[in-house]
């Protein structure tokens, strides 16, 4: 049957027929607010390439986290900005390191009521700014895998609910739950960024972490944008090695591979919608160009509607008070 039998329009009529026929539901929970805390500042210092997001003290993490909670989003991705960085990450694993005093005051504070996501890389520690142990320019992987099991043992030490390998080192998922198991920290699940894709959309990131590499750049071990087939296998490599939950970033320009690992894996999707996608947003809307909310609301659907079960994005900040304005 088609027109005039059929009439597409008769479900669109009333905003409450639109809303109870909506397949995909974007719920704040389904949010997750990133904060970046640096440890050598006591008030806020504003992200020029980020409008609305600062870096934070430690003394006003707790406070982000209450407006987490506000908003009806459930859980925070932490980032560390170190007083002091060096050739070997120290800072990543101490035990009064940035990330791990910011973890004991949200515990202090909400208890479970806050999930609690720790970053495990070491771009922001490195003097350097790559991701891993340098040797002779190359990033040396089997040296990093046991520095980053020391960051995942100290956040769970610290307090964390689940950690996020981000350092795109082979075996590092592996590595991590090894040592995670070994300090008796079983239960902390692993949040894999499995298909970490090279992308431009990180550079306002790169500015709120101070973490842009030295020298170099990271396409050795963060992956090409062209292949479909390699994110796959990264996938599987890392829920083979013990991932609990597995990550595409970024989301805009990489929704098929969403799509492709909701359709191959039967394991929580994450999507990483990131500082670049943000900063678009905000740039558009401050020139007029564009209706801030309803674009937000667009993306994020666009992203549930991939296959995304939760999403990291820096528009949570914003996410009870628009969602709902169809």
């Amino acid at each position: 049957m088609s027109f005039p039998t059929v009439r597409m329009r008769r479900l669109r009529r009333t905003a409450a027929l639109r809303e109870m026929l909506n397949q995909v539901c974007l719920q704040p929970s389904n949010l997750i607010y990133p904060i970046f805390v640096e440890e050598s500042i006591k008030k806020p210092v504003a992200i020029a390439s980020m409008p609305g997001y600062s870096r934070l003290p430690i003394a006003q993490v707790v406070d982000e986290g209450k407006q987490a909670l506000a908003q009806g989003v459930k859980s925070v991705l932490l980032f560390g900005i170190p007083a002091k960085k060096d050739e070997a990450g120290t800072s990543a694993f101490a035990k009064d390191g940035v990330v791990q005093k910011a973890i004991r005051e949200l515990k202090k504070a909400f208890g479970d009521e806050l999930v609690l996501i720790g970053d495990v890389c070491l771009c922001e520690y490195m003097s350097h700014g790559h991701c891993g142990i340098i040797k002779d320019k190359e990033v040396q992987n089997d040296q990093t895998l046991e520095v980053l099991g020391k960051v995942a043992v100290s956040y769970a030490e610290s307090g964390m609910d689940i950690v996020a390998p981000s350092a795109m080192m082979d075996g590092q998922v592996g590595a991590i739950r090894e040592a995670l198991d070994d300090a008796g920290f079983e239960q902390v699940p692993i949040m894999a960024y499995s298909a970490k894709y090279a992308s431009g959309f990180y550079g306002p990131f790169r500015e709120a972490a101070e973490s842009t590499p030295k020298f170099g750049n990271r396409r050795s071990y963060q992956m090409s944008q062209g292949s479909q087939q390699e994110a796959m296998r990264e996938i599987e490599l890392d829920i083979n090695e013990g991932a609990d939950i597995i990550m595409v970033k970024p989301a805009l320009a990489y929704l098929d591979i969403i799509a492709l690992a909701k359709a191959s894996f039967n394991l929580p999707i994450v999507a990483y919608n990131v500082s670049g996608e943000y900063s678009m947003v905000k740039a558009a809307a401050q020139n007029g160009w564009i209706d801030e909310k309803t674009v937000t609301r667009e993306i994020l659907t666009g992203i549930k509607r991939a296959g995304a079960d939760l999403i990291i994005t820096y528009h949570a900040k914003d996410a009870k008070s628009w969602l709902n304005q169809l």
